[in-house]
């Protein structure tokens, strides 16, 4: 794969985080492996030192915003999640009782998902075989239940993204160990004396971070490895989730909230060419632009597809969704994924052998848990009941 790698200078930010990791590899003890000497590297540098995340991503939601509200404030603003605010909390509460939680368009597609479910069970015309026709999300997005229903009463949809706060002295290795290994998708920094949010930091800026640092020492030392080499993909071929072109797209949505997955390809008849890539994000279509759906009684993914790209060219917007199918071979370097991946903006690469037949998949996820592992205890126990790892689970 051709890398998207140009000549770059270190001053960004990310890269002067690089230039710390670089001294303090330095002078590691030289009896040290090359993870350990980055487990010892992130854990001396705090979380405060990570670049400020755009001044979008500190966009708050309160509890009591309804449903159609809190999509038109992601929407607008042009971000996936925002803290949600406890409306009921006092002036003077800490960070942990000032927010319940982070309300992600995943979220939000989980829980309505699951309605179809109930109504379905129910008999409910809102249900059944209106789940996977344009008349469901025409209807769902003009009704009193989702103007109505607020951002508090689907709480429970939150233990995708619980409000799981590093303070500010908090260490790079917990950060990065946070966002792999324990499935988070974005991690709030907070200042326990203002009790307020400071920074998000998010996997996709974790990977641009990486970008910057391709020629670093301690990153080629990592970076200039095969896939293969590191263990990459971690998931096996007959275990990729994926959706045929000609089901209806919100079965492919229902398929990710089933398995716990953010992303599936879109195959061909045969199950093995991959013509794109959906995620659970991409339900924001359908609850912001009803006009790519109203016409079809039957959504395909293979049309859903094709309506948004339409629409997102009239409105000159930029998106993944433009873009071809982004693939990797098991041979390729680490650093070309992580450079192509930050280049394209995208969450996940699929893995082709030599007749571009699908293989895997790699995600963001996945190339942190190769930078660093946990050392025993690290976290106690304390993930026992807070954020529990079910078998199999990935996003």
């Amino acid at each position: 794969m051709d890398s998207p790698r140009t000549p770059r200078g270190l001053s960004s930010p990310e890269a002067k985080i690089g230039l710390r990791v670089e001294d303090l590899w330095y002078v590691q003890e030289p009896m040290l492996s090359p993870s350990e000497k980055l487990n010892s590297c992130f854990e001396s540098i705090p979380v405060s030192s990570f670049p400020s995340a755009p001044a979008s991503l500190e966009i708050e939601i309160p509890s009591d915003a309804s449903l159609s509200d809190a999509v038109d404030t992601l929407s607008k603003n042009k971000i996936l999640s925002a803290p949600v605010r406890n409306v009921d909390a006092p002036e003077d509460a800490s960070w942990i009782d000032r927010y319940i939680g982070v309300l992600e368009f995943a979220g939000i597609a989980v829980w309505l998902l699951h309605q179809t479910d109930v109504a379905a069970s129910h008999g409910n015309d809102f249900g059944a075989n209106s789940s996977t026709e344009g008349s469901f999300f025409e209807y769902l997005t003009s009704s009193h239940f989702y103007r109505n229903t607020k951002v508090q009463d689907i709480s429970g949809s939150f233990r995708w993204a619980p409000f799981l706060a590093l303070q500010k002295e908090d260490s790079f290795l917990t950060m990065l160990l946070l966002l792999s290994k324990y499935r988070m998708k974005s991690l709030p920094v907070v200042d326990l004396g203002e009790g307020k949010i400071e920074n998000i930091i998010t996997q996709s800026a974790v990977v641009h971070m990486l970008a910057e640092c391709v020629d670093l020492h301690w990153f080629k030392n990592w970076g200039n490895k095969k896939l293969f080499e590191l263990g990459l993909p971690i998931i096996e071929p007959e275990k990729v989730v994926k959706a045929f072109e000609e089901e209806p797209v919100l079965s492919a949505f229902q398929l990710m909230r089933k398995r716990r997955i953010g992303g599936l390809p879109i195959v061909d008849e045969s199950g093995h060419k991959v013509l794109g890539n959906i995620s659970i994000r991409d339900i924001q279509y359908l609850l912001t632009a009803p006009e790519i759906y109203k016409n079809l009684r039957s959504i395909t993914a293979k049309n859903f597809l094709a309506a948004v790209r339409n629409y997102l060219q009239e409105r000159e917007e930029a998106s993944p969704l433009l873009h071809s199918v982004i693939t990797c071979k098991r041979t390729d370097l680490l650093e070309d994924i992580i450079l192509k991946l930050d280049s394209e903006k995208i969450h996940r690469i699929y893995v082709v052998d030599e007749d571009e037949n699908l293989e895997s998949v790699i995600t963001l996820r996945d190339i942190i848990s190769k930078l660093v592992h946990e050392p025993h205890g690290y976290f106690g126990d304390f993930f026992d009941v807070v954020v529990p790892l079910p078998a199999n689970s990935r996003v």
